[in-house]
């Protein structure tokens, strides 16, 4: 075994176990910290703008990611869309949605650098899990530079095939689709695998109360009053 078949057909098991194995294990056993922490009270500010533009880009990334890799290749080209199209309507809109997610990220952090009562609420692995989303949202954006240079399609081709191949337990036939990638999707993936790892030890955890409920998208934007 090299450190490709590891790193793209064992680590994806590993971080998904760690991701719904502790996941479940808090809410069973640590519901009181099962929350966003929210510190609107604190100070609204960015937070509005800063929250929305994350959490609308996040959102559509991480279904734009499911839907563009996972959804069976006859299904794209049913529609007329040769691999070369494709890649285009995957790097607009993915670029489209990463902006709107840089902007929001870097309003958060921002919000949490310049103010002092922010900040002093502000734990350790907060400053992890935005770091974090950060890093693996520029090599994302980065994979646009390198996808505009070969818009033939067999680099976003192999992608699926190992996608699809991690989903139905095939991780070392997915490992060999990865051998020859460019090193920046190598990283993005890395990156990507490791943010579920760290998931369930992060804040990021209410994300799963938002899924449970059909209508998340849509409830109104909490108020938070001061009391007077």
């Amino acid at each position: 075994m090299n450190w490709n078949d590891f790193f793209f057909g064992i680590y994806p098991y590993i971080a998904g176990t760690i991701f719904l194995g502790v996941s479940l294990v808090r809410f069973d056993r640590d519901q009181y910290l099962w929350r966003s922490e929210s510190s609107q009270m604190l100070r609204t500010g960015t937070l509005r703008w800063g929250s929305n533009l994350f959490h609308v880009g996040i959102i559509g990334l991480f279904f734009g990611h499911l839907f563009g890799l996972l959804t069976p290749l006859a299904f794209f080209e049913a529609l007329g869309l040769e691999p070369h199209d494709k890649q285009i309507v995957a790097m607009v809109t993915g670029g489209a949605l990463g902006v709107l997610i840089f902007i929001g990220l870097v309003l958060l952090i921002w919000r949490r650098i310049s103010d002092p009562r922010i900040a002093a609420n502000t734990k350790p692995m907060d400053w992890v899990t935005l770091l974090w989303l950060l890093a693996t949202l520029l090599l994302g954006l980065s994979t646009i530079i390198e996808s505009a240079q070969h818009t033939d399609g067999v680099e976003m081709l192999a992608l699926m095939s190992w996608a699809k191949h991690i989903v139905t337990f095939q991780g070392i036939a997915a490992a060999a689709y990865m051998e020859h990638a460019s090193w920046i999707f190598k990283v993005h993936i890395f990156f990507g695998l490791t943010l579920f790892l760290i998931f369930p030890f992060t804040r990021l955890v209410h994300i799963w109360s938002g899924f449970a409920s059909v209508g998340y998208l849509l409830r109104p934007w909490q108020l938070v009053r001061s009391k007077r």
